[in-house]
């Protein structure tokens, strides 16, 4: 289905100079996620897990610093277009804080909560998975990674060693504190090392059109994932590039990259990185990101070979945020 103009308007978002601006903010929330006005997002199977998750996911970092109130109705909104993938971590502020109390307003089993640890050994990932239960207030989590993988040494080896973080995740996944094992990667090298050496059900990988054509960065890393039946999620599929000195980085600042803000270039975005054997892709770390990409959700389908070779000839004047 075609993005046209009417939808932006329809949606409570201005597209004026390639940048979104919020219209004020009376009844702007509430048209956004109308049921009537548009589509709920699909879902897709996580590889061998058979869970199915919507394909537009709400990252915790989105939520940070929010008043509690008003996260609240970002996620109420979030379900009722029919997102159940909800993403979080410690290192996200106080974003636990704020997703916890918001999605005990819905049937546990009704919602995908995904969590994260930094925590390379076996005491301190249990002491900071018990801490994440308690913030978010759930019994259990359905997804818990190591977060933000990147050097095999220092990460991958000693999170898989005999007093490692994977302990820890086995153990708590036995009582039924975690149903599924994943991590998420900022490394070629490390996320490849990670999939070879443990069974993990899911890889959060950057899945990104810049970073594909001029990093060559995610080619080997999904090629490997699919071999092993590993639910794929993604994250920077609205990254542009590395910040430009002409950007306004002010209008988000908790974007370390230039994002993707151009309605008609993230539709492109998303349905290349969804067509890479991508379940759910979470957007950019900013209320009015996640809701275009909430709109478009319904709209993405595979891309064709003229699209990508649109993106491919755009991504030579950008930057890539990861390279291999």
């Amino acid at each position: 289905m075609p993005f046209k103009r009417r939808d932006i308007i329809k949606s409570g978002i201005l597209v004026f100079g390639g940048a979104l601006l919020p219209q004020s903010s009376g009844g702007a929330e509430k048209v956004i996620f109308s049921g009537s006005e548009y589509q709920k997002i699909p879902r897709r199977t996580l590889g061998k897990t058979g869970e199915k998750l919507s394909i537009i996911g709400l990252g915790g970092m989105t939520l940070k610093e929010m008043k509690s109130q008003y996260a609240q109705k970002v996620v109420e909104q979030a379900v009722e277009r029919g997102i159940n993938y909800f993403d979080v971590a410690p290192t996200y502020g106080d974003a636990e804080l704020l997703m916890g109390p918001a999605l005990k307003l819905f049937k546990r089993e009704d919602v995908f909560i995904a969590c994260k640890t930094t925590q390379r050994d076996k005491k301190g990932a249990e002491e900071e998975l018990h801490k994440s239960l308690e913030r978010v207030g759930t019994e259990y989590f359905d997804l818990y990674q190591l977060h933000a993988v990147t050097d095999v040494e220092k990460d991958v080896k000693k999170a898989l060693s005999s007093q490692g973080a994977i302990k820890t995740f086995i153990k708590a996944r036995e009582k039924g504190l975690i149903k599924y094992l994943g991590f998420s990667a900022h490394s070629n090298e490390a996320a490849l090392y990670a999939i070879k050496h443990f069974d993990f059900d899911t890889l959060l990988y950057p899945v990104n059109f810049c970073c594909h054509f001029q990093g060559n960065f995610d080619q080997n890393v999904l090629d490997e994932a699919k071999k092993k039946g590993m639910g794929i999620l993604a994250i920077k599929s609205l990254a542009k590039q590395k910040w430009s000195k002409e950007a306004n980085r002010e209008q988000y600042p908790k974007c370390w990259y230039e994002p993707v803000t151009d309605p008609y270039l993230a539709q492109d975005a998303l349905n290349w990185t969804l067509s890479q054997g991508v379940t759910a892709a979470v957007p950019p770390s900013n209320e009015n990101l996640f809701k275009l990409a909430s709109i478009l959700g319904p709209r993405v389908r595979k891309i064709n070979k003229e699209e990508a070779k649109g993106l491919k000839e755009l991504s030579k004047s950008l930057e890539p945020i990861f390279a291999a």
